[in-house]
């Protein structure tokens, strides 16, 4: 049975996402755009309109956009694929070591997208019967192989690979920390390499230095601390102070123009 998912991705009104698949042991993952709109990168790599990702697996990439841009994401039994003519065709169905950018003739995209945006839209009358589940279960994993048969791709490139190794070492450190505030020093000791590196590999990855990222993540934790205070027993300097803000009034700005409210209404609004 093939799995399918719609999102729609925002980057500078929050964090810039972090993507990550399940082990889907078995399956090809894909992932494209549903529609035109800003520019849209996995790991540094631009993906067109036309253009279809192929992720590795377990995948863990960072995904930004200049604005909300929409995407899908497919993943279908590689035994499935097989038997739709993949063995036939000559496609290598091993989960690649880094993820691919391919470029597939745009008819054969556009009956990709079509058949996903199908089953996405008809989800609960099509497996509600199996014999249109089957058929359109089908055209989705024709459409699959015939884009996966076109050999133009772009890969990482041997530096590539080595700054998706940066961010995910820095991944690591955030995920093993939590609820800590964390800055550059920290992360470049951590991960072991210079803030110069880090800089670099953060625009290219993210869109943005790395200070500016850590500023946004220390915000979202102040905005948890907030609305989690109980009643009476913080005020917003306190929790701003926690997380690394020491000018007041430079916080207040940086929380509303994230927010859209200033960090005092976050608590006052918890303690009623």
């Amino acid at each position: 049975m093939s799995c399918i998912g719609f999102g729609c991705s925002g980057l500078f009104d929050n964090l810039p996402r972090i993507v990550r698949s399940a082990d889907l042991a078995g399956r090809v993952i894909v992932s494209f755009r549903i529609q035109p709109g800003p520019s849209l990168l996995a790991s540094g790599l631009e993906i067109a309109p036309g253009g279809l990702v192929r992720h590795s697996d377990p995948d863990d990439y960072h995904q930004t956009s200049s604005g909300r841009a929409s995407f899908g994401a497919i993943s279908l039994p590689v035994g499935d694929m097989v038997s739709a003519g993949a063995a036939l065709a000559g496609l290598d169905l091993t989960p690649p070591k880094d993820l691919l950018i391919l470029t597939p003739p745009p008819t054969e995209m556009a009956m990709l997208q079509l058949a996903a945006t199908d089953l996405a839209e008809e989800a609960p009358e099509v497996i509600a019967n199996p014999g249109a589940a089957r058929g359109l279960e089908q055209t989705l994993i024709e459409a699959m192989v015939a884009c996966l048969g076109h050999q133009e791709d772009r890969r990482n490139s041997a530096a590539q690979g080595q700054h998706a190794i940066i961010m995910r070492r820095f991944r690591q450190v955030v995920d093993e920390n939590p609820e800590q505030p964390l800055y550059i020093p920290d992360i470049c000791k951590a991960i072991r390499v210079p803030s110069r590196t880090l800089r670099m590999v953060f625009q290219e990855h993210l869109g943005m230095g790395p200070k500016r990222y850590l500023v946004l993540r220390r915000l979202h934790l102040a905005r948890r601390a907030l609305r989690e205070a109980a009643p009476g027993a913080t005020t917003v300097t306190e929790i701003a102070t926690r997380f690394g803000f020491w000018q007041f009034g430079r916080f207040s700005v940086e929380y509303q123009a994230l927010f859209g409210e200033p960090p005092s209404v976050t608590l006052r609004q918890q303690l009623h």
